[in-house]
This record gives structure tokens, sequence and C-alpha cells, in this order.
């Protein structure tokens, strides 16, 4: 956990994903709800020199990648990391692949879910791991 200006970080988040739009979409959303992102990765080969790299404490990944899927992926993040927390990320939600992956995930979140499911799904992991987010305040109405 780092302080940056009076302010607790939460759990170091990389994200991976072949689009860069998905990537920074998802690291602004991230950083508004005071996530810390250690990084990003366009496929698993990358996100495996990442981990290594950046000790992240949750890994953010999407299962359809070039060079490395998501599933090889994964099992070679438990391999080299397996404090890390993966969530699985992906626009696949089939049962049969929910079930199947869940052997390589702590989560799953559907991207068509990520509005409501992310940030509960993340804030569950950071607790977890004993290092709670960080709460950004609610605005008030102005007095006049």
């Amino acid at each position: 956990m780092a302080i940056r200006a009076g302010v607790r970080l939460s759990a170091r988040i990389l994200i991976v994903d072949d689009h860069l739009a998905v990537r920074t979409t998802i690291r602004s959303l991230l950083d508004w709800h005071s996530f810390q992102v250690s990084g990003d990765a366009k496929d698993g080969k990358e996100a495996i020199e990442k981990v290594i790299e950046l000790k992240p404490d949750i890994v953010l990944l999407d299962i359809n990648m070039p060079v490395m899927n998501g599933i090889q992926t994964a099992y070679e993040i438990r391999r080299i990391a397996p404090s890390t927390k993966i969530v699985f990320f992906t626009a696949h939600d089939s049962p049969q692949l929910v079930s199947a992956m869940r052997v390589f995930s702590n989560y799953f979140v559907s991207k068509s879910a990520a509005g409501t499911e992310l940030i509960p799904t993340l804030n569950r992991l950071a607790e977890i791991s004993g290092d709670k987010p960080a709460h950004r305040p609610k605005s008030r109405p102005a007095v006049t």
C-alpha cells in the first residue's frame, strides 16, 4: 500500500486487454474510483513481463488476445505469482466458460456488466488482500 498526498492508494491493478480503447476506458474508471493502476498490457506475453516487473495485487485479464490468450496467461501468473488475484474481464460469459475459468481466476466480470460489477468486485478483492480502497468523497450541493 502506498500513500500519495495523504491519501491511501488501493490495490495495484494491471489491465490486460488487446484493445487500447478498453484499456484506456477501464484505466479512467479505476482512476475515478481511486484504484492504483500500475500498468497495462496488450497481450498475455506482455502481461507476464509486467507481472514480474510491477508485482500487481490484481490482474484484470481479457480472455481472447493475440500471442497468448487469457487462460494461458492466468496459468502462468498462477505459476510465477500465486498470490496475485486474477479477474477475468471478457465479453464471453457463457455458463460453461465461466465455470471452466474459475480454476484460474478469483472472479469473473462480463464486459457488458462492467458498469455495475467491476468496482464492487475489485473492492472485495482489495479488502481480501488487506488493502481497503480509498473512498472518493461524494460531492455535496453548494450552500448559498
